[in-house]
């Protein structure tokens, strides 16, 4: 790419920071892998979040061909894939096993879950009780490959909403095997003032950390989530990254980009145009990470 001459990421991986930090693909699944590899790298990210699921950078279908390659694109810009995003609940499917054999095999070290969804008719205590059922063969599984699983609180309407169900779903398992991937803008969402006492709660069984921002839009009586690049929105990330100084908390960072990287007419520039835009956005919330942790 001539891109790669013509710039330097101007961010580096210095004694200032302990924890990697990894970029969830989704939204740079569309671009070839070459592409996505070299922004990456540019933008001063040390490693792919890859999503291996339907709809993915990766179908689990063809795990055993894709991954490898796209791994293999990730070294030659020195981005590592110790992170995938799975869509995998449980085991009975085939799918799971190849994707996780697949994933160990290629030195992938954690990798998210799919959600859950609760049963009301058998009460939210019991959804729990069956998940956790499913979890139990997960983490067997998990064992044998030597790879960690990871279910995030996301908001909505889902388990995992309300932040303290992730840790009475993990919270007998090994972290080795089963972990929390705790997103502070989920957790801000669901709870504005109450999302601390969760980081608190889950502080052993954190095996990564999810970093995004927003803020809230008021219209016609109705909020809704505006995404904004880290710093500009309501999460307190001086109190998320202090907190995470005191609990001792060193785990991956994946930093998810949820705001538009390009407006629509930029849509329409040449790739290397688009690059460098996108390249400056991802390195801005970079820089906000690397200066938060020092």
């Amino acid at each position: 790419m001539p891109l790669a001459g013509a710039m330097t990421s101007e961010i580096q991986s210095g004694s200032h920071h302990q924890s990697k930090i990894y970029y969830f693909s989704k939204d740079l699944d569309k671009y070839e892998t070459e592409f996505m590899s070299e922004t990456l790298s540019l933008a001063g990210i040390d490693g792919l979040d890859l999503t291996v699921r339907p709809g993915g950078k990766v179908e689990p279908e063809k795990v055993a061909d894709d991954l490898p390659k796209v791994i293999e694109s990730g070294k030659k810009h020195n981005l590592a894939t110790d992170l995938i995003v799975t869509a995998i609940t449980g085991t009975e499917d085939p799918l799971t096993e190849k994707v996780l054999k697949t994933a160990s095999s290629l030195g992938v070290k954690h990798y998210r879950l799919g959600y859950y969804d609760y049963d009301l008719s058998a009460g939210v205590l019991k959804s729990l009780d069956n998940i956790k059922s499913r979890l139990k063969s997960i983490s067997d599984m998990n064992s044998h490959f030597n790879i960690q699983a990871g279910y995030q609180n996301h908001s909505g309407g889902r388990v995992g909403s309300p932040g303290w169900d992730v840790w009475e779903l993990v919270k007998d398992f090994p972290v080795e095997t089963v972990s929390s991937q705790f997103d502070v803008r989920h957790a801000k969402v669901e709870g504005n003032r109450s999302w601390i006492f969760i980081l608190h709660l889950l502080r052993r069984n954190i095996g990564s950390l999810a970093i995004k921002d927003f803020t809230w839009q008021v219209e016609n009586g109705r909020a809704r989530i505006i995404n904004v690049p880290l710093g500009e929105g309501l999460v307190d990330f001086n109190l998320y990254f202090r907190t995470l100084k005191e609990l001792n908390i060193d785990a991956p960072i994946t930093l998810h980009v949820e705001y538009p990287l390009l407006t629509a007419e930029e849509e329409s520039y040449t790739l290397l145009a688009k690059q460098k835009i996108i390249v400056e956005k991802i390195k801005k919330d970079v820089r906000f990470i690397r200066n938060m942790i020092a």
